[in-house]
C-alpha cells in the first residue's frame, strides 16, 4: 500500500495562502491530506474558505511556526510529513518524486532545491550549492553535508519530506525557537545521524516579500542561530569524525 503524506500549511494572516493550497492540492501524487492550521489569524480567512471541502482547517491559539507545525503533524495521518509555508508553492510534482527519492536512497528525509520567487510569483533566482570538483552530486555524502552545515543551513523547510516516525524518535519542532525552529530540527536530526537525501531538483518556490519575517527580525534570529550552533555544532562535529573514522 503507498504511503500517505500529510502536507502541512501553517497560517497567519498570509495574503497567498490559497496560491500554497493549490499549490498542494495539484500535486499528482495521489494519495495526500492537506492540513491547513489557522495560528490565530485575523486577516486573510476568506482566501481559505473556497478550499475547505478539500483540506483539514484546524484553527489554534497564536503560538508560532513550531506550534502550528506541531500541532498539524499530531493531527496528521500520513506516513510522511511535508511543511508548505502559506506565501510558499509547490512544484506539481514534487512529493512524488521526493518519495521515489527516499525509497532508492534508503533514507527517512528529503530536502530539495528551490526556486526564489517575487511577491508577485516571478522567479528571480536558485540558490547556488556547492559542488566539489568532478562531482556531479550535491550533499552525496552524509559528511560532506553535515560539514556543510557546520557553518551554513541548505535546507529550506518547505522543500523536507520526512517520516512521520521521525517526530516519535527525536521530538517535535522546538517551541521556544521563535524563528529558527526549521534549523534547530535540521541539526538535531544530523546530530543524531538520521540519513539526510538531498535531491537537486527545483521542486519549491520561496516568495520574497515585505511581510516575511525572516526580513523583519534578523538580530532576534541571528541570536537563535548562534544559540543553536554553541549547542548543535560540538555535537555535530562528533557524528562527522564518527563517519569519517568508520570509512
Amino acid at each position: 500500500m503507498p504511503p500517505r503524506v500529510s502536507v502541512i500549511i501553517p497560517f497567519y494572516n498570509c495574503a497567498y495562502v490559497d496560491q500554497a493550497i493549490v499549490s498542494a492540492l495539484n500535486q499528482t501524487y495521489p494519495d495526500k491530506e492537506i492540513i491547513v492550521v489557522d495560528d490565530g489569524s485575523t486577516l486573510h480567512r476568506d482566501k481559505i474558505t473556497p478550499y475547505l471541502p478539500w483540506v483539514h482547517y484546524l484553527g489554534k491559539a497564536n503560538g508560532g511556526t513550531a506550534s502550528a507545525l506541531n500541532h498539524g503533524i499530531r493531527h496528521a495521518s500520513g506516513d510522511y510529513i511535508a511543511w508548505l509555508s502559506s506565501d510558499d508553492r509547490f512544484h506539481p510534482h514534487k512529493l512524488a518524486v521526493q518519495l521515489n527519492g527516499l525509497a532508492s536512497a534508503n533514507a527517512d528525509i528529503s530536502f530539495t532545491n528551490y526556486e526564489v520567487i517575487s511577491e508577485h510569483g516571478h522567479v528571480l533566482y536558485a540558490p547556488n550549492f556547492p559542488t566539489d570538483p568532478g562531482n556531479t552530486e550535491y550533499f552525496n555524502t552524509s559528511t560532506k553535508l553535515y560539514t556543510y552545515m557546520l557553518q551554513y543551513n541548505p535546507i529550506n523547510g518547505c522543500t523536507v519530506l520526512m517520516h512521520k516516525n521521525l517526530f516519535r524518535s527525536y521530538g517535535f519542532f522546538d517551541e521556544t525557537c521563535k524563528y529558527t525552529q526549521d534549523l534547530e530540527m535540521w541539526l538535531r536530526l544530523a546530530a543524531a545521524g538520521v540519513r539526510i537525501e538531498f535531491v537537486n531538483e527545483k521542486l519549491t518556490q520561496y516568495r520574497l516579500h515585505g511581510e516575511m519575517g525572516s526580513r523583519n527580525h534578523q538580530p532576534a534570529i541571528q541570536r537563535e542561530v548562534d544559540m543553536l550552533r554553541a549547542r548543535y555544532n560540538p555535537l555535530l562535529a562528533a557524528r562527522i569524525a564518527s563517519l569519517e573514522a568508520g570509512s
